[in-house]
């Protein structure tokens, strides 16, 4: 039986994902984040479907286990050309975006095939695991995926404040499911793991609704020129 933060955080979720994608309409910004708001379109539609499946079947069901891992996997897979479309706008004047599309595809496939690997003794629930560990190692892969792209954002002295903030928000969202995954295969009994996802799916969303909502396509950051140390000083928001 579901109880009352059950329905409060599906249906947070859902409307997150839909006033994102509403906030990039209104800024003109769809087409240009394209798989950006795909994600957050099939996002809203998995939120719904898991509800259901968790209303009709409960959280221990086969039903909504395989439903919430296997659509997890694909909005996963979604996020990684999230961030191809972001590694191409820091890329851009270095016109390398074949390269990255190349790099990220061989990536996303050599996750694959190692998740494989790791459960195929187990052929009498290979599918069921593999889901599992499929999901898991592409979180872990998207954290560093964006990590490096953060890395790349200050070495290029990148000031365009939108892009900034949606690798920030993707690099504190695959952090914090690197750490849920990690906790839960250290502490599994733990009854409150159930609503840290549900907790994350709404806090992404809004985080692009806001920066689609206050942060223009023009926005830019004011950094300080680098100090003989090698440091740098907080950028400060400049709106042009």
């Amino acid at each position: 039986m579901l109880s009352p933060a059950d329905y409060v955080l599906a249906a947070l979720a859902v409307l997150a994902d839909s006033l994102a994608v509403v906030c990039s309409l209104k800024s003109k910004s769809f087409f240009k984040y394209l798989a950006l708001n795909l994600y957050l379109l099939m996002s809203a539609a998995e939120g719904i479907l898991n509800y259901v499946t968790l209303r009709t079947y409960g959280y221990s069901s086969r039903q909504y286990f395989y439903c919430y891992f296997y659509t997890d996997a694909l909005l996963i897979i979604v996020l990684f050309f999230v961030l191809i479309g972001l590694y191409k706008r820091v890329f851009a004047e270095l016109r390398v975006g074949r390269y990255v599309r190349g790099g990220a595809m061989l990536l996303l496939v050599g996750t694959a095939l190692v998740s494989l690997k790791v459960v195929i003794a187990s052929h009498d629930r290979m599918l069921t695991l593999f889901v599992v560990e499929l999901s898991q190692n592409l979180y872990f892969v998207g954290l560093v995926l964006a990590y490096v792209l953060w890395g790349a954002v200050m070495k290029l002295h990148e000031t365009r404040t939108r892009l900034i903030q949606f690798v920030l928000s993707l690099g504190v969202y695959f952090s914090a499911f690197a750490a849920f995954y990690a906790l839960t295969n250290l502490y599994p009994r733990n009854a409150l793991w159930q609503y840290v996802p549900p907790l994350l799916s709404i806090l992404l969303p809004a985080a692009w609704a806001y920066t689609f909502s206050q942060v223009s396509e023009d926005d830019r950051l004011a950094v300080a020129s680098v100090s003989g140390s090698g440091g740098m000083a907080d950028p400060v928001a400049d709106h042009r």
